[in-house]
């Protein structure tokens, strides 16, 4: 199925791109791994207590566990991935765990791309998914709404001292 075709434009994005999702695979952790570096998600979160980044040891088990997928470009290079946790909350529900997309292809409709194609997996299991974002991310909260995620409530310092990490769930 061609997932651009189910994408509405957001005002102020640059054109969608067209791109390849596909299961992702361990040869593909180091570019994962450096999209993820690139991000505030982590530098805020994938780091250990000595500030040392640990995010390609982490998603080693998404990419281990089989719940990674990546979106590929037209010359199949990795510009993004999302990784969902298929019981990854209240050990019953879908829990899209990380979403990230290469700092140069950002407002380019991979990020929504990618949200929709796990999000169909996910619906094939359950009729409800969730996931959580931190208030400081404004325009993924906003593209998160405009989904259908709606707000399950905030949890204060969840990850973070003095960011509110709010709850989203989408219904099908």
């Amino acid at each position: 199925m061609d997932c651009t075709t189910l994408f509405s434009a957001l005002e102020e994005r640059d054109e969608d791109m067209d791109v390849n999702i596909i299961k992702g695979e361990i040869e593909q952790l180091e570019v994962c791994a450096k999209i993820l570096e690139d991000t505030i998600l982590g530098q805020k979160y994938f780091k250990d207590r000595n500030d040392q980044y640990i995010g390609k040891s982490l998603l080693k088990e998404g990419f281990d566990e089989e719940e990674m997928v990546v979106a590929l470009d037209g010359d199949g290079s990795c510009v993004g991935f999302a990784w969902m946790i298929p019981r990854g909350i209240f050990h019953w529900f879908p829990f899209i765990h990380v979403v990230a997309v290469k700092k140069e292809h950002h407002r380019k409709g991979i990020g929504k791309q990618l949200m929709t194609f796990i999000e169909d997996l996910g619906f094939k299991q359950s009729d409800r998914i969730f996931l959580c974002v931190d208030d400081f991310s404004k325009e993924a909260i906003e593209l998160y709404k405009s989904m259908g995620y709606e707000e399950v409530g905030p949890i204060p310092d969840l990850y973070v001292p003095g960011v509110v990490t709010y709850l989203m769930m989408k219904s099908r």
